[in-house]
């Protein structure tokens, strides 16, 4: 179980004291304190991708530009010699997507993009951030529950710090989820008018979601988790809500040593 608070944030999260996979925990945890890039270089790099993805599907305006700069930094986060260098990669296409990301919106926006200052996180006080925080929020908690439930230490990470106490590895993994399922949740939602500025309000100038706009981002939330796609690694077809689990049983084989290299989602 995972407790989330009413802007989306997790809070806490219980599990089972029957853990499974008490021996995958250790070489998980012996692995973050020496560092596996390889496995943190695809987390950033499928990030990337799929960001490039979205903004070439959804945007109604030219952003060939934008994709091909996307593009770029995926190709030199494959290549990245150090986590910090990473980082650096990651944040720099997350500026870039962000700056299009309005150019997805369809109809009139105007309150959502009036005063949309790029994407902030914890404590954002426009409309868009708000939203796009609860769906994040969403989203962790599911990949906490994956991550658990393979066996695997929701902290012990590999690009994200484990310093208070965060949840590193699923921070990790949900990276590569962003983009296809958090952002176009609530690109949908926004388009198809599910989502209106009656749904949010403003208390001492931070947007903030009512009861109905939490109400409206779950249900888009959980349709989103029941569509199927095929999956590119095994060629079946699965829900996106049990990718998120495939893609958390695929990293703990590669951190065990009867994998490779981990692979991350990559949409079309």
């Amino acid at each position: 179980m995972v407790w989330c608070g009413f802007q989306g944030r997790v809070v806490a999260w219980s599990e089972s004291a029957n853990a499974p996979n008490g021996r995958a925990r250790i070489r998980q945890n012996a692995q973050s304190e020496v560092g596996r890039l390889d496995v943190a270089r695809e987390f950033v790099s499928a990030k990337i991708a799929n960001q490039a993805t979205q903004l070439r599907r959804n945007s109604a305006s030219p952003v060939s530009e934008t994709i091909a700069h996307l593009r770029v930094l995926q190709r030199m986060a494959r290549a990245a010699t150090s986590n910090p260098e990473l980082l650096g990669l990651e944040g720099r296409a997350a500026h870039v997507y962000f700056s299009a990301f309005p150019l997805m919106l369809k109809g009139e926006v105007s309150w959502l993009t009036t005063e949309w200052p790029g994407r902030h996180g914890r404590n954002a006080s426009d409309p868009l951030n708000a939203l796009l925080n609860y769906a994040y929020g969403l989203l962790l908690a599911d990949v906490i529950r994956a991550v658990t439930a393979c066996g695997l230490d929701p902290v012990a990470g590999f690009l994200h710090s484990s310093g208070r106490n965060k949840p590193a590895l699923a921070l990790d993994l949900m990276e590569e989820f962003r983009a296809p399922l958090a952002d176009s949740v609530i690109l949908g939602a926004l388009n198809n008018g599910e989502i209106r500025s009656t749904d949010l309000t403003e208390v001492l100038g931070v947007a903030r979601l009512r009861d109905s706009g939490r109400k409206a981002v779950i249900a888009a939330y959980e349709r989103r988790l029941e569509q199927r796609i095929r999956h590119p690694t095994f060629g079946y077809q699965v829900s996106w809500r049990r990718v998120i689990e495939v893609q958390a049983r695929l990293l703990m084989a590669t951190l065990e040593g009867t994998r490779d290299s981990y692979v991350g989602i990559r949409t079309r």
